[in-house]
């Protein structure tokens, strides 16, 4: 599959500092932040400071360090949030995923029930 990152997408933006974010964890590959239109109590948007639009293009294109780097500030943002109820890690990939933003993240929502994950 070919891929055409679109530097002019939100997430693009906000790591070039076009556009401030309520930032709760950065690492050397990654940045976190809180979602401007929480779904949960706990909704926190991990994304890669490189230029990758979904999982599959992350993984085939990112170098091993900046996967490591990505996951286990995942992690981290798990760990910090207090998530000890249990949470919900979801990525959405192109048109039929719901994919809104074309750079990949990952989406970690807690503190309460999330209910079933397809309804």
């Amino acid at each position: 599959m070919e891929f055409t990152y679109d530097p002019e997408n939100i997430f693009a933006k906000l790591l070039r500092g076009e556009i401030p974010c309520d930032k709760v964890h950065e690492t050397e590959h990654s940045l976190a932040f809180r979602d401007i239109r929480p779904q949960a109590p706990v909704h926190v948007l991990v994304i890669p400071k490189g230029a990758y639009m979904t999982l599959d293009h992350f993984l085939a294109a990112a170098p091993d360090g900046e996967i490591l780097d990505f996951w286990r500030a995942v992690g981290d943002v798990c760990e910090m949030s207090g998530v000890e109820g249990g949470f919900r890690a979801i990525m959405n990939a192109r048109e039929d995923g719901m994919q809104e933003v074309p750079h990949f993240h990952v989406h970690i929502l807690a503190g309460r029930p999330l209910g079933p994950l397809l309804g």
